[in-house]
């Protein structure tokens, strides 16, 4: 083994391990992950046991869907205490936000704004 490399066994478990907890904490499915990786639940689900471990591609894939760094999902360093978007469709398009005009940014803020005032005129409704 080289100096600094880290041993396969323990990778495979880190992995598995933060795989499901970063999932979880984005209120995913095994289910849901798979569909937007374009994979079986089965395929998925081995991945969280740790009995395989996926192609470097899909880990890349998975860390821009869920948000994070490759180390983070590696479990080499901690996840970042940055605002995350559950949703990893919105949270793909919001990192995208910074490359809009000043203008289209307003016009976001005042669409989202909006929605999320809706939002809570509807649950204060089905309140009463």
């Amino acid at each position: 083994m080289f100096a600094g490399q880290i041993p396969f066994p323990w990778f495979m478990a880190n992995f598995a391990q933060r795989l499901k907890e970063l999932r979880t904490a984005r209120r995913l499915t095994q289910t849901r992950l798979a569909e937007l990786l374009a994979i079986s639940p089965r395929v998925y689900s081995r991945w969280e046991t740790g009995d395989v471990t996926p192609h470097f591609d899909t880990i890349v894939r998975l860390a821009e869907i869920l948000g994070v760094s490759l180390d983070e999902l590696a479990g080499r360093t901690d996840v970042s205490s940055e605002a995350i978007i559950k949703n990893p469709e919105l949270n793909r398009l919001c990192r995208k936000v910074d490359q809009l005009s000043d203008e289209d940014q307003r016009a976001l803020m005042v669409v989202l704004d909006s929605l999320v005032k809706r939002s809570k005129v509807t649950k204060v409704m089905a309140e009463l």
